[in-house]
């Protein structure tokens, strides 16, 4: 039984597909860029075959059309026809307190999905988009399924996930912290404790998932008990193209000495702040470590804010559980960009943190690995994620 798994981020579009009888990966790939004049498309087969080309992808649609022609194709394929995909799984960023736990995909809950995407504008309406064209790929009689980010979350208690505004709003629209990367904290922390050969549910973590959109979790007895993100994936620290937290009053100032809409505003908070905003290179971290090498201030400036910020929010999710035993690392930058990772735990002493730079400088590029020293008083690891392995796991079940 062949199960594809889309994981559609607010600029690239994860696939796996995995044979749900031993969970082995028969191909994945990744469409990244997606939006950039070109983007990348990496593609690997089980039996070691690749597909790497530049291609001009504007929208999530044309990415995953790329997707389902390279299943099929003659040199890099998998499968015969499509016919052998018996179901699709989606990770969708936003269920809000509608989805408390996955959902199989009918005209109502993907409209629900549309309607949310106020809450997650980068995210909810590319992946709606990527439903809706894998519904014409495989056809109806193909079973969807959506696996919600913000599931996870559901276990944070009320006093973490209220915002001090009137009780009535939350009352009437729902108004408070929703978190997000939920598929991947919960991978991780599953795994990890795995790793050390733990009960998750007798460890506190400290779960960074780093990448063009980041966030941090804190998770307590195998349940997330805060988290940076909040009622939108913007919120919480820098990121690609997100501002993280700012003073509300920023945004009622800009609006009103700009003349910009709401609109406006939101696209300026969610696409044109964060690295980019800051830097004024690119969203990509490659791009602006790079530019920072080369000298460019504002670039140094934006790494230096970013690890900054993490820090500051790894203390935060540190006081919610009263401790830490564990403090992991995952995302696109979290498993590949060592000197970040290295930036942060260098500046956790108060933690008892040490950190083996050597052994961070190894555990990179898909590597999983203990990255503390024997006298660091947490643990610390760089782990990557597998957010789409949940996905027909929930099916299985």
């Amino acid at each position: 039984m062949n199960i594809l798994v889309i994981n559609a981020g607010s600029s690239s579009l994860k696939y796996q597909l995995i044979n749900l009888e031993d969970e082995s990966v028969s191909c994945k790939g990744l469409c990244e860029r997606i939006g950039f004049e070109m983007s990348n498309v990496k593609h690997t087969t089980k039996d070691g075959r690749k597909f790497e080309k530049q291609i001009e992808i504007k929208e999530h649609k044309k990415a995953f059309e790329v997707v389902a022609q390279l299943l099929v194709d003659e040199e890099f394929g998998v499968l015969k026809s499509l016919k052998e995909i018996s179901a699709v799984g989606h990770r969708i960023v936003q269920g809000a307190e509608i989805f408390k736990e996955s959902a199989v995909v009918t005209e109502k809950v993907l409209q629900q999905i549309e309607d949310l995407s106020f809450l997650a504008p980068l995210h909810n309406h590319a992946q709606a988009q990527a439903i809706k064209a894998a519904i014409e790929t495989f056809g109806e009689e193909v079973k969807e399924v959506a696996v919600f980010d913000t599931s996870f979350h559901q276990t944070i208690p009320k006093k973490a996930f209220l915002y001090g505004l009137p009780y009535e709003y939350y009352e009437k629209y729902k108004i408070r912290k929703y978190g997000f990367h939920g598929t991947s904290h919960r991978y991780v922390s599953r795994k990890v404790a795995k790793m050390l050969g733990k009960d998750v549910t007798s460890l506190k973590i400290v779960s960074c998932h780093l990448g063009n959109g980041s966030s941090i979790c804190a998770i307590e007895n195998g349940k997330s008990v805060d988290t940076t993100m909040g009622l939108t994936p913007v919120d919480g620290f820098l990121m690609g193209t997100r501002c993280g937290n700012v003073d509300p009053s920023c945004v009622m100032f800009l609006m009103k000495q700009e003349n910009l809409t709401v609109s406006e505003m939101v696209e300026l908070l969610n696409e044109k702040s964060g690295l980019l905003g800051i830097s004024g290179v690119s969203s990509d971290y490659r791009d602006v470590k790079k530019a920072a090498l080369q000298g460019n201030e504002r670039a140094k400036t934006a790494l230096e804010m970013l690890a900054y910020q993490i820090r500051k929010k790894i203390a935060s999710c540190v006081a919610a559980m009263d401790g830490v035993d564990v403090l992991t690392f995952a995302g696109g930058i979290g498993e590949n960009s060592c000197d970040v990772v290295i930036s942060i735990c260098k500046n956790l002493k108060f933690l008892g943190a040490e950190i083996n730079e050597e052994k961070a400088k190894e555990t990179v590029g898909g590597k999983s690995g203990i990255i503390s020293t024997n006298n660091s008083k947490i643990t610390i690891c760089i782990l990557p994620t597998n957010e789409e392995l949940l996905t027909p796991k929930t099916l299985k079940n």
